[in-house]
């Protein structure tokens, strides 16, 4: 099951119909417990992939019969990195990820409740879910349920002042709608970040094996759209990284619907317009090209049919 979406929103509601939470810098993730099961707890994400594997600590998830939704975030210096998340993704291996959690754990946001002891809650409006879901007293080293909050503008500036994405507004009676992008669910995010796909990777400059910069775009009805070259935050493990995430889509000709610049052209390894990545940028120039962008990192819950150019609206 695809998780329920949130529509991108131009204000921050009021009123006693809507509550708000914390936007976090994370992984969507739900979390399946089923103690009749030989794998009690299966975990998927956001494009319905296996999870389960890179996330040892949240195997002892406690509960007999649950689904859950919420954030998979990684915490440096007590605040969500997804660049430091970026690490805990893509782990296929229990030894290597059981390595990674002594050194880089995670925290499991929960909150929504979607299933208990057997009984579907997808048609309860949210505000019974909430109820629901912290009454089963689910704290832990590794998982918690954030509060959620009545006074949504007094949220977004606390969010903005400590350095948060944003938050999320959702509507109390609101069903839960699974793979639906909901204007029941408004987001507001703070930071100028936004999610682009991969149409080719050059090498770092004096290097012939190097990965130092990846071309990105944005996916519209005429194709991908080149929107720059992005390479600062790439570097240590993460070129090496994304070169063999790129290697198996090689082609011989740009993705790109438009036309790439000869400065950026030129060198550049094509590739098919599959991978999607975190940008973080000072928006978008008069020419429609990032400014100062920032690598952030590899979005495996999403593809680019998840992406619509809408996402990068107020840039």
């Amino acid at each position: 099951m695809r998780p329920m979406l949130a529509t991108k929103g131009d204000h921050v509601p009021t009123g006693a119909d809507w509550l708000h939470e914390v936007k976090w810098d994370g992984m969507r993730v739900l979390a399946d417990l089923d103690a009749s099961r030989e794998r009690r707890i299966r975990l998927t994400s956001r494009t319905e992939k296996d999870a389960t594997v890179s996330f040892p600590e949240l195997h002892d998830l406690p509960g007999d019969d649950l689904l859950l939704d919420g954030e998979v975030v990684a915490l440096v210096d007590g605040a969500p990195s997804f660049g430091a998340l970026a690490e805990r993704m893509h782990v296929g291996r229990a030894d290597r990820a059981a390595r990674l959690a002594e050194r880089l754990p995670v925290t499991y946001l929960v909150f929504d409740l979607l299933r208990l002891d057997g009984r579907d809650l997808l048609r309860e409006p949210l505000e019974r879910r909430r109820a629901l879901l912290e009454g089963l007293g689910l704290a832990g080293v590794h998982w918690q349920v954030p509060p959620a909050y009545d006074d949504g503008a007094m949220l977004f500036e606390a969010t903005r002042q400590q350095g948060l994405e944003g938050i999320v507004s959702k509507r109390r009676g609101s069903r839960y709608q699974p793979g639906v992008r909901s204007p029941h669910w408004l987001k507001f995010p703070h930071r100028r970040r936004g999610s682009f796909v991969v149409g080719g990777w050059r090498h770092e400059t004096d290097s012939t094996t190097r990965l130092g910069a990846v071309l990105v775009g944005v996916p519209t009805r005429d194709g991908l759209i080149y929107r720059g070259r992005v390479g600062s935050g790439i570097a240590g493990k993460v070129g090496p990284m994304l070169r063999e995430a790129l290697a198996p889509f090689a082609r011989d000709t740009s993705p790109f619907a438009d036309e790439v610049p000869r400065v950026d052209a030129q060198g550049t390894h094509w590739v098919e317009p599959v991978l999607v990545v975190d940008v973080e940028a000072l928006g978008l120039s008069s020419q429609e090209r990032l400014r100062q962008p920032a690598y952030v990192g590899v979005r495996a819950d999403l593809t680019p049919d998840d992406l619509t150019p809408t996402d990068l609206a107020g840039w």
